[in-house]
């Protein structure tokens, strides 16, 4: 579930041939919508609450050069959460066919009330439940 075979396509490169900075963060993106849905957190779900995830920070680090052709799996963890589910983070690892990390991408977000355009002060049961099915890193940390 938190782990996808990514095709890097030519429009995602640069000058230089290797994987444009913006498309990580697109990468990424897409992946953790796409495991909150299968968790039951999809687009209708997040309207019918009213509610959906704000970012606070992006942080990528590139270690290795992404080029056409290479294999890549992009793997998603939740790295930290407030036990309300209410502040998060997310570990993605962009790991090549050898196992070699080659960047990695941290999110740090909360739930944005979108009515009120503010955070919001209750988090629904649903949002608590997948964040605690939600594949861990291995030194994950619940804070109070």
């Amino acid at each position: 579930m938190n782990k996808k075979q990514i095709s890097i396509r030519w429009a995602d490169l640069d000058p230089n041939f290797h994987l444009r900075h913006s498309v990580f963060y697109d990468f990424c993106a897409q992946q953790r919508i796409e495991i909150l849905g299968s968790l039951g957190l999809t687009m209708d779900k997040f309207q019918e609450l009213k509610i959906g995830p704000v970012i606070f920070r992006e942080e990528a680090v590139f270690r290795r050069e992404i080029k056409l052709g290479d294999q890549i799996t992009l793997e998603v963890y939740l790295s930290k959460m407030k036990a309300d589910a209410s502040k998060w983070s997310f570990e993605h690892r962009f790991v090549n066919e050898a196992g070699k990390l080659m960047a990695t991408l941290t999110v740090d977000g909360s739930w944005l009330d979108v009515v009120e355009r503010k955070l919001a002060r209750e988090i629904p049961q649903v949002l608590l439940t997948a964040f605690i099915d939600f594949p861990k890193t291995e030194n994950f940390e619940l804070n109070t």
